[in-house]
């Protein structure tokens, strides 16, 4: 990993004078998940209704091939944001705007004030910052956006043409899973609301003190679905029933589909939010695109097993929740019979 590299990362992301660089043997952990691959696989051209029902009961994930995106768009977003996190530090900060946002050290925001000392936190739950950057893009305003820099306009290009593709997967989907979910038409136009489309572009940079910290510690997410295109890198794990974590193993051409905390709620608890986390790497950066669709601030999510709240509602609680003890707690918490 060259200089440059390091002036690219956060000042915290870079590592101390006494650290050196690890040899490129493979890891032991690199080595266990190659031959692994136990996610469900679906086909988007002909999908099976009976095995997405399944997958979406037992791992709240799954790999979705022949989904029609064009490879090479994925290879040229792919290419952008290597560029683009391969900028200074300080130019990242001061190049976007919105729609799209630069952000470092948590999944959706960018820390405010001084920088978070590296001695705080350890890997696990008590980790007070995550060990990414990236950018935050809003779809709905994005058509209408226009930058100057030619290779920031390629960016944004690149991203609605990828957010358009998004929003078609994702409806159709979201359309497949509820067609043994009692909603009304007015129900399913608030619950799946494509103007909420976000994409999140994310690089998670080499640590060399790889066991110390997460890219992203084991959550959920608030979205109704989230869509992932990930590089070869590797990285990502899920939490299967038998409380079991499991690689998502790197497969080109393919994207991995899982459902957030509404799509539990909507769905009596009949399908589940993933589990999921983000390992780093000692000595690979690991490139990432998700996206995320919710249902409409006002949007009422009715349950059995839930309180009626609104998807503001929730998006509130978790705001307080994260300022107040530092973590999500989510859906337990409208729980009927809480249990946290």
């Amino acid at each position: 990993m060259t200089q440059t590299n390091m002036e690219s990362y956060p000042p915290i992301f870079r590592p101390k004078e006494t650290q050196n660089e690890v040899n490129d043997d493979m890891d032991e952990a690199d080595q266990g998940a190659a031959d692994l691959d136990m996610l469900p696989v679906i086909d988007f051209q002909k999908i099976n209704y009976e095995k997405l029902n399944e997958a979406c009961k037992d791992w709240g994930m799954f790999r979705l091939i022949n989904h029609g995106i064009p490879p090479t768009l994925l290879e040229k977003l792919d290419d952008h944001a290597k560029k683009l996190f391969s900028f200074s530090f300080e130019l990242k900060q001061a190049s976007f705007s919105n729609p799209i946002s630069y952000f470092w050290g948590t999944p959706g925001l960018t820390p405010s004030g001084a920088a978070i000392p590296r001695e705080t936190g350890s890997k696990g739950s008590h980790q007070s910052f995550s060990w990414l950057e990236g950018f935050h893009v809003l779809l709905y305003p994005l058509s209408k956006c226009k930058y100057e820099d030619p290779m920031h306009e390629s960016f944004r290009g690149l991203l609605e043409e990828y957010g358009s593709h998004q929003t078609r997967l994702a409806s159709r989907i979201f359309e497949t899973l509820t067609l043994n979910i009692p909603l009304d038409l007015s129900q399913s136009k608030s619950y799946m609301s494509p103007k909420t489309g976000q994409l999140r572009v994310h690089r998670y940079p080499c640590c060399f003190e790889a066991e110390q910290a997460w890219g992203i510690d084991v959550h959920t997410d608030s979205s109704l679905l989230s869509i992932v295109h990930q590089d070869q890198v590797g990285g990502l794990q899920v939490l299967y029933k038998d409380d079991r974590w499991v690689d998502v193993k790197p497969v080109a051409q393919s994207l991995i589909v899982n459902l957030g905390d509404m799509m539990q709620a909507i769905s009596d608890d009949t399908f589940v939010a993933a589990k999921h986390r983000v390992k780093v790497h000692k000595r690979k950066e690991r490139i990432s695109i998700g996206y995320f669709v919710f249902p409409d601030e006002e949007a009422v999510i009715k349950s059995s097993k839930y309180k009626t709240f609104t998807y503001a509602d929730f998006r509130t609680e978790v705001q307080r929740d994260l300022k107040t003890i530092g973590c999500k707690i989510g859906l337990p918490k409208f729980k009927i019979d809480k249990t946290f």
